[in-house]
């Protein structure tokens, strides 16, 4: 489980459909992640005071996340790193996850934008 250190630069804004105020919502969250397994599945399940939301996949399967704009998805390792392709209505963005000095840091690819979650 984690707890988001950092909020997400403003940024990302520019990639999704979703108004400003609700990014701008969003980032003030500090969601608490937990992340399990279930033989080849993986669950990820993030909790905060603005949303809730779980994924379950398997590694290197394409899946469909429930987003307002219908997201497919593709979660696979690298060495060390998580690494999440999303597309959707003909945009793509890859999110990189690795453990760094004790917390996750996740960077999305596309812009300039990282979020660091410590382990709680």
């Amino acid at each position: 489980q984690a707890n988001k250190q950092q909020s997400w630069n403003s940024g990302f804004n520019l990639l999704t459909p979703h108004s400003f105020v609700i990014h701008n919502l969003a980032g003030l969250a500090k969601p608490r992640i937990t992340i399990s397994t279930d033989r080849d599945k993986v669950n990820i399940k993030t909790e905060s005071s603005f949303k809730n939301t779980e994924i379950s996949f398997k590694l290197g399967e394409e899946f469909d996340e429930t987003t307002s704009d219908n997201q497919k998805s593709i979660i696979t390792l690298d060495g060390g790193s998580m690494i999440h392709f999303q597309k959707w209505l003909g945009k793509e963005t890859t999110i990189k996850g690795q453990i760094v000095d004790g917390k996750m840091v996740e960077y999305i690819m596309n812009i300039v934008s990282i979020g660091i979650y410590k382990k709680v």
